[in-house]
């Protein structure tokens, strides 16, 4: 039987050090467990938790890591076989796609009959590479962490809710989405501005809070960016935007709030108008971004919006694509999606 640590509780359970599959009654972890996902810091949190829970149970436990596509059947032999001494022994192999096959013979050969002594711990990333190992371990009865990256906007919101919640304080949505957008998308960045938060403060989470502790910053993100750009407001658009870049910002997330905001306009304008409340389950996405977007409908076409998703198809390509110039790009795609509203809004 496979168990699994769900999306939803996942994100709490596996960054939690209260995560009750791994630390029930300071128990021994059990002793397959796969961490699957590209997420490097759910990852990494998995590992971490699995193995502190193996040390509160023996303090003196063996742990031992190691990279799947530098170990032989050979050295893994030898640290699964029974010490002499005894004790908790965890052994994490990370990597676990880029195994060798004679590697993944011999780790699944023991995962038929682990010793309950000893916490193997393997990270996969997840994809179609070293597949039959995750599903070797995962039919052995393997403990499943999933730690994928996340999905959308929705899911980075729920991270940061959760990592408040953990760590002794609260927010809701739209203050969630204020500090997403004063520090971008990568979850080791919003881990630590979490905390730094709740540390600076006295715990009550607001977006005027993150807006006053970040200052300038959330007002040269990406999404300062879009904004600007889908009110056609071309100026403040290139200020935000060489101001981002002047400071720092990376051009990847730029582009992907640019998208973003054309996508969300362009979804929200086509299910017609509406209550942003009623209309938050069908569209999946918070009432308060429908609303936004709701606003930013105005003086669109659906031709303009055409227009303003090939740019900023456009401009994704050219930025992750290795551009000679990311930034002229990005100025490229704020003209282009300006025009498309202006253009539209005329036909």
């Amino acid at each position: 039987m496979i168990r699994e640590l769900r999306v939803g509780v996942s994100l709490r359970e596996v960054s939690d050090p209260r995560a009750k599959i791994l630390t029930v009654n300071s128990a021994p972890p059990a002793p397959l467990v796969l961490v699957q996902g590209d997420e490097e810091l759910l990852a990494a949190r998995a590992v971490t938790t699995t193995v502190d829970a193996a040390r509160a149970a023996d303090p003196g436990a063996d742990v031992r890591e190691y990279e799947a596509g530098q170990l032989s059947p050979g050295e893994v032999a030898e640290m699964l076989s029974p010490s002499l001494f005894g004790g908790q022994r965890v052994l994490v192999i990370r990597a676990g796609q880029d195994a060798r096959k004679d590697l993944v013979a011999a780790l699944l050969a023991y995962a038929k009959n682990p010793d309950p002594e000893v916490t193997l711990i393997v990270t996969h990333l997840g994809g179609a590479k070293g597949k039959a190992f995750a599903d070797g371990l995962k039919s052995a009865g393997a403990t499943v962490v999933p730690a994928a990256k996340l999905k959308g906007e929705r899911e980075r919101i729920a991270f940061v809710r959760d990592e408040f919640r953990r760590n002794g304080g609260r927010c809701d949505e739209a203050t969630a989405s204020a500090l997403l957008q004063a520090v971008g998308t990568d979850l080791r960045e919003i881990a630590a501005a979490c905390s730094q938060l709740l540390a600076d403060t006295d715990g009550k989470m607001s977006a005027e809070v993150v807006a006053r502790y970040y200052k300038g910053r959330a007002e040269v993100s990406g999404f300062a960016v879009a904004d600007a750009a889908m009110i056609g407001d071309v100026p403040a658009a290139l200020e935000a935007l060489r101001w981002a870049l002047h400071v720092g910002v990376d051009p990847v997330p730029i582009a992907d709030a640019l998208a973003d905001g054309v996508r969300t306009v362009a979804r929200v304008a086509s299910a017609g108008r509406g209550n942003p409340y009623q209309m938050a389950s069908s569209l999946g996405m918070p009432a308060w971004k429908i609303q936004k977007a709701q606003e930013r409908s105005r003086g669109w076409s659906p031709e303009g919006l055409v227009d303003a998703m090939r740019a900023a198809a456009d401009c994704n390509a050219a930025v992750k694509g290795g551009a000679e110039d990311r930034g002229y790009a990005l100025e490229v795609a704020v003209f282009a999606v300006a025009r498309a509203r202006h253009a539209g809004g005329s036909r």
